[in-house]
């Protein structure tokens, strides 16, 4: 699957994240309010981000996204490999002057759009206290699964799993 495509929206572009983003994007993270409900709720801090930066970029899946009306720099998120067939999509985070506007929808919206011309399912993984992603998650239609502990930044940490599946 293509991990690195250029998504265009109405409200939102969303292109490859290259080195040269980190400030742009450190600059919408470092609202401690982005992370608060995050499991990783230190991620604002300078040190913590870079790590998930740079991970980020190792991935080869890490896409920026940019409101179209002024190519303003409001976030990230990725596409992730899971097997069979599937791809995850998560580790998004969103200017809070562009949360509840369709945004984040609309982002998810393409990138499902797009992964699922591909793959058979799309994935997603959020913290179990983390209500705000399961919310935005649910209200894409996914479907839950059973809860599981999965490895984070070298940790098992409990999640709750969701699923979109190709009609």
């Amino acid at each position: 699957m293509d991990r690195q495509p250029t998504l265009i929206g109405e409200l939102v572009t969303l292109r490859p994240t290259s080195a040269d983003d980190y400030d742009a994007l450190y600059a919408v993270a470092s609202d401690p309010a982005i992370w608060d409900q995050h499991p990783a709720h230190d991620r604002w801090q300078a040190a913590v981000f870079r790590g998930f930066f740079d991970a980020g970029l190792a991935t080869g899946g890490m896409l920026t996204i940019r409101d179209a009306a002024d190519g303003q720099v409001i976030g990230a998120t990725r596409y992730v490999p899971a097997p069979p067939d599937a791809v995850e999509i998560g580790w998004t985070f969103l200017a809070r002057s562009h949360w509840r506007r369709g945004y984040n929808r609309e982002a998810k919206r393409l990138m499902i759009d797009h992964a699922l011309g591909q793959v058979a399912a799309v994935r997603f993984s959020a913290g179990v206290d983390n209500h705000r992603s399961r919310r935005a998650i649910e209200a894409l239609g996914a479907t839950p699964l059973p809860p599981a502990m999965v490895e984070r930044d070298g940790q098992m940490v409990p999640r709750v799993l969701y699923e979109l599946r190709r009609a």
